[in-house]
């Protein structure tokens, strides 16, 4: 690490210390208070990826790392721990985990390397492969998190065929689901449909949350261009109208 950066990374830590002594905000704040806060930033984070600003990315990273820095500075306060811990900590994890790095352990491979990760995790005491997903995740990213970790201890189909029959699979049961019109199993058919379908995402290596939310940014901007362009109001105009703007807002790469 340059001088700079610990430079910085020491002022950071100075800051924090000033704000929680003296200004009324910062000092009324407790974990669960910022929880929310937290996950903004990592979103904002997340488009600033998404969108390949790296600007942005830069201000996030530095707004992330205030908060993990708050989280610290609280948890010294009230003795439980020291942000130098939490660092200890994570180097030990990272050196324990690698040991194709810092041991005498051979990979030939990525794929390896996390089967690796998972086994070592059991070892160190973890109850279960699917135990460090968090609860709160969205669901598509859990669901794709919980398939990634029990791949890695061999829960996995073979080849990419057999993955699309289940998918197929899943649609065949969800049209049955709907012609008996029995909505607790459409509910669980199409539930069943779309863990297939981030299952097979897995396999033709798409990550499912970020091809989702790149449609939703095409969407915004494809009905964003029918809404400036309309001649009258939309609850006017007929959905092949608005059908006509679509298409020309992407015949101009919208």
């Amino acid at each position: 690490m340059s001088n700079k950066s610990l430079i910085e990374f020491e002022r950071l830590m100075n800051i924090m210390d000033d704000l929680r002594a003296k200004c009324p905000w910062d000092m009324k704040q407790t974990t669960e208070s910022l929880r929310n806060l937290t996950i903004e930033e990592v979103y904002e984070l997340g488009d600033a990826i998404l969108n390949n600003d790296m600007q942005g990315i830069k201000e996030e990273i530095g707004d992330v790392m205030l908060h993990m820095v708050f989280y610290a500075k609280i948890a010294s306060e009230q003795g439980a721990f020291e942000i130098a811990d939490a660092l200890y900590a994570v180097n030990e994890k990272l050196i324990s985990r690698h040991p194709h790095i810092y041991g005498d352990t051979i990979v030939k491979d990525e794929e390896e390397v996390k089967r690796n990760w998972e086994m070592l995790k059991l070892k160190e005491g973890k109850k279960s492969v699917l135990g460090g997903v968090p609860q709160s995740l969205p669901a598509m990213v859990k669901a794709y998190r919980m398939q990634e970790k029990t791949a890695k201890v061999g829960f996995e189909w073979d080849d990419v065929a057999q993955v699309w029959d289940k998918v197929e699979e899943e649609l065949g049961e969800l049209k049955e689901a709907i012609d008996l019109q029995d909505q607790n199993k459409i509910e669980e058919e199409y539930g069943d449909v779309l863990f297939a379908l981030i299952n097979y995402a897995r396999f033709i290596k798409v990550d499912p949350e970020t091809a989702l939310e790149k449609i939703n940014k095409k969407f915004k901007r494809r009905f964003e261009y029918i809404e400036d362009h309309a001649q009258k109001p939309l609850n006017e105009m007929g959905l092949e109208a608005m059908d006509n703007l679509w298409n020309e807002a992407k015949s101009k790469g919208l």
